[in-house]
């Protein structure tokens, strides 16, 4: 991957996503899919504190009542929470665990594919849990979350960025000698017991959909390789600073929602 500027920087109500628009309302069928945390809710010291912005849950409204456009969130949170936190219509499909847990709402409640860990599999989610509880107890503020399928260490509320970034190496480290799957994103190091990915997670959901276009929005490194493999008449959004090989850049989940609300208006 060769990571470089967006070309179509945009700001809400802008100029710079009018051609990105044009090519996904000629779609018979369009995808839409987006990250959550950074892409349609601030990013926050606690994860239980995070809800779309305003404006985003009435653009995704707006769009579940397009005949031909299927809504989709891809997250690295647990579909359960996905669902409890951003709240998204009736027929939204749902991508947790960045891929690995899947399922849809069926009205206001998430309808889950159960996913069983084997025993070896749960010893070793234990095993890593206990290494990063280790490692979180050395670092004022590090804590460990825990998910179905993975522990995620959280370095956000470190006041030293450098021993955060030490231990957040620690972490990836202590993932991989222990044989698990390593996502490290933005003050974060995931490591899962399944292997998962965005980018699969996109390819299975358009293959579902019968999608002839998709539009995918995310602000993560690990958001960022499933955006290296979307190319036009497809369109790739990156959310926030940083390097980039999406086609369109927006500045924060506010301009995210302003993008679908002109996504919807042109759909109509």
């Amino acid at each position: 991957m060769t990571a470089k500027p967006a070309t179509g920087a945009a700001e809400p109500g802008g100029t710079g996503w009018e051609d990105g628009i044009g090519r996904l309302v000629a779609a018979r069928k369009l995808l839409v899919a987006l990250d959550f945390d950074g892409t349609l809710a601030p990013l926050v010291d606690n994860p239980e504190d995070s809800r779309p912005v305003p404006g985003a849950r009435t653009a995704l409204a707006r769009l579940a009542r397009v005949d031909r456009v299927q809504l989709a969130l891809v997250s690295g949170r647990p579909a359960a929470d996905l669902a409890r936190l951003a709240s998204p219509p009736d027929g939204t499909w749902l991508a947790g665990s960045h891929g690995a847990e899947q399922g849809r709402m069926s009205g206001a409640a998430a309808v889950l594919e159960p996913v069983e860990l084997t025993a070896a599999q749960s010893r070793e989610l234990d095993a890593i849990r206990a290494g990063l509880e280790d490692l979180a107890a050395a670092g004022p503020g590090a804590w460990i979350e825990s998910k179905p399928l993975a522990a995620v260490f959280h370095t956000r509320p470190m006041a030293d960025r450098a021993a955060a970034s030490h231990l957040e190496e620690q972490a990836a480290g202590l993932g991989e000698a222990l044989g698990g799957h390593v996502l490290a994103g933005k003050m974060v190091v995931e490591i899962s017991i399944l292997p998962a990915g965005k980018a699969a997670a996109l390819t299975r959901l358009r293959h579902a959909a019968g999608a002839d276009r998709l539009v995918f929005a995310g602000d993560d490194t690990t958001d960022e390789l499933a955006l290296d493999t979307i190319h036009p008449p497809d369109l790739g959004i990156k959310v926030g600073p940083g390097a980039t090989t999406a086609e369109l850049r927006l500045p924060d989940p506010l301009a995210v929602a302003a993008f679908l609300h002109a996504l919807a208006d042109a759909l109509v």
